[in-house]
């Protein structure tokens, strides 16, 4: 098999790194060789965060290079937008709709980028677009939001609902389960 690699990008605090480790800790159970590498930039100040997720029978580096990716997995639309030449031609970008104002914009030097699921998609890239900020808050908590793009992500792979609820399980503190279930529900059913 193939090496197959999914990028997990977001601004920090937006739960991607846990994401990250739910697919890494499913990924293992099915007895795939899987790297997981964490690139934090400037996380704690609302910067830019990159997880690479990387599986396959034998994969000997954790580094996803441009064109690359299978799927990036975005927690915010500019981050989608500013990681596309990772994706390889036949790759898909799981997004959510919602936006966070980088610095730039915060501080008036710039103007956010308008219809960018529109301007990927004309591109040439697949993007599976959701407002996964909606659909978590449905589940209980707006810091669901990854779990909302794992479900959608998971339409995606082979892995039994069951497989993904014991990784699920596995990753977040019981007293979350139940809520972190139920936004992968929504973001599967979305």
């Amino acid at each position: 098999m193939e090496t197959k690699n999914v990028m997990i990008v977001g601004v920090g605090g937006q739960g991607s790194l846990l994401a990250s480790k739910l697919l890494g800790r499913l990924l293992l159970t099915r007895g795939y060789d899987v790297k997981v590498s964490e690139v934090h930039g400037m996380s704690q100040r609302g910067g830019s965060v990159v997880t690479y997720v990387r599986f396959g029978e034998k994969v000997y580096s954790p580094v996803i290079d441009e064109g690359e990716a299978d799927f990036i997995v975005s927690f915010e639309l500019l981050e989608a937008a500013r990681w596309t030449r990772f994706l390889r031609k036949e790759g898909v970008i799981v997004t959510n709709t919602q936006q966070i104002n980088p610095m730039p914009v915060i501080i008036g030097a710039a103007e956010y980028p308008q219809k960018l699921v529109e301007k990927m998609t004309a591109e040439g890239f697949r993007v599976d677009a959701l407002d996964a900020l909606s659909l978590a808050e449905q589940a209980g908590s707006s810091k669901a939001v990854n779990l909302v793009l794992m479900g959608r992500l998971s339409k995606y792979f082979d892995f039994t609902e069951q497989e993904w609820k014991q990784a699920i399980d596995a990753s977040v503190p019981a007293k979350f389960k139940e809520m972190n279930e139920k936004a992968f529900a929504l973001g599967a059913n979305a």
